[in-house]
């Protein structure tokens, strides 16, 4: 493989730190851009001049769904903004973009949904990244750009925010008591190694247009199902209690299906979800999880 050159937004969060790690394991030359790095993608101003790489992977987003609802402006300046300055620097430099984009099929007609179930918003995020996508579109078909939209589910791994679901519930475990909301949502949950891989095979693979793709494991969990795992995976009956109440705009049931994902990246998930937990509690605890 000739070297080549990839720049990286977002590259000091949860994905990106992961990502660009492997991508420079692999050979790759990466250039990072992070708001924490004093780069903000969504001022053109900071981005205009940057040259040299032939892919840019588009990861910097605002990404945790509830403060969507209370930030919308914020998130819509991150996630819309960012991305027609990207679409730009790669018309400039001529350049492939890998788009991280996310659930976007609001209320399923049907599961497993594959990339040609109809998409809808369902909150301000996921509102922010179909207005992104249809830029890219919109980039393609003006300007030829080879794209790739790559729409995780539900990511976890180590280094994710506590806010997030599955870290919530193992910091809750140190404290004796996990409190929750609605039990019986599902969602299909992919491993941070796993969503990795998928952006490496998507580095290697040449579209020769607009390409989408789901990365997911192919099988959802219910937030009760995740709480008895991990509490088995802990070997301690930690109490759990529930808020019943509905949040807006919930969706009951996502699974992803990851066939073309397979088919063409050559990509399939191999973390499953209690190997992937059994991770997370041995590195907060060396002696949990064997």
């Amino acid at each position: 493989m000739s070297l080549r050159k990839v720049l990286v937004t977002g590259s000091d969060g949860f994905l990106g730190k992961a990502l660009t790690k492997r991508l420079t394991k692999q050979g790759y030359s990466v250039k990072g851009l992070d708001l924490k790095q004093g780069t903000d993608v969504a001022d053109w101003d900071q981005v205009k001049k940057l040259r040299g790489f032939q892919t840019i992977i588009h990861l910097a987003a605002k990404t945790f769904i509830p403060s969507s609802f209370n930030q919308p402006r914020v998130f819509y300046r991150s996630n819309f903004l960012s991305t027609v300055n990207i679409l730009e620097l790669s018309r400039i430099n001529k350049a492939k973009v890998i788009f991280a984009s996310s659930y976007v099929y609001g209320y399923p007609n049907y599961v497993p949904i594959d990339e040609n179930h109809p998409t809808a918003a369902h909150n301000p995020y996921s509102e922010s990244k179909l207005l992104a996508e249809k830029l890219c579109r919109g980039y393609h078909r003006d300007f030829g750009l080879q794209m790739i939209i790559l729409r995780a589910f539900n990511l976890y791994g180590l280094g994710q925010r506590k806010e997030f679901l599955i870290p919530h519930i193992l910091e809750s475990l140190k404290k004796g008591k996990i409190l929750l909301g609605e039990p019986e949502y599902k969602r299909d949950y992919v491993f941070l190694d796993d969503a990795v891989e998928a952006y490496l095979k998507a580095v290697e693979y040449e579209p020769e247009g607009l390409e989408i793709f789901n990365i997911g494991y192919g099988k959802s969990h219910s937030v009760r199902e995740l709480v008895d795992l991990v509490k088995n995976c802990w070997g301690e009956n930690v109490p759990v209690q529930y808020d019943e109440n509905k949040r807006k705009g919930e969706i009951p049931d996502a699974v992803a299906d990851i066939r073309k994902a397979k088919r063409i990246l050559g990509w399939q998930p191999r973390i499953d979800i209690e190997t992937g937990i059994r991770k997370l509690i041995q590195s907060m605890v060396p002696s949990r999880g064997e």
